[in-house]
């Protein structure tokens, strides 16, 4: 019997193969990860995401770009909380107004 490769390459989808034992196991890395935290938002989505749109969450899983977009959707989330928390300050909104009458 011939002896098999160590590794191989296949130009039909473009994949590289590694022999481990007698199978060829395609040679796959997964994307890097950025130092980017997921925060509440994120996870929040995440949840969602899983509830509503699991072919959604499954194809980010599967792409790798899941860590990405829900980092991504985190920071859009904070920047929003953040300016409308500016604007109600803008606006006069205090602790004690909101304490007192919570419709003004």
């Amino acid at each position: 019997m011939d002896e098999l490769k160590p590794s191989i390459h296949d130009e039909a989808n473009g994949l590289d193969y590694v022999l481990v034992g007698d199978y060829y196991i395609p040679a796959i890395e997964l994307p890097e990860e950025d130092d980017r935290l997921i925060g509440k938002w994120g996870r929040m989505h995440r949840a969602y995401l899983e509830e509503t749109n699991p072919l959604l969450l499954n194809h980010l899983i599967l792409t790798g770009r899941l860590y990405t977009y829900l980092a991504d959707l985190d920071e859009q989330a904070q920047d929003r909380y953040r300016l409308i928390i500016r604007q109600m300050a803008a606006e006069g909104v205090t602790e004690d107004l909101k304490r007192q009458s919570q419709w003004e």
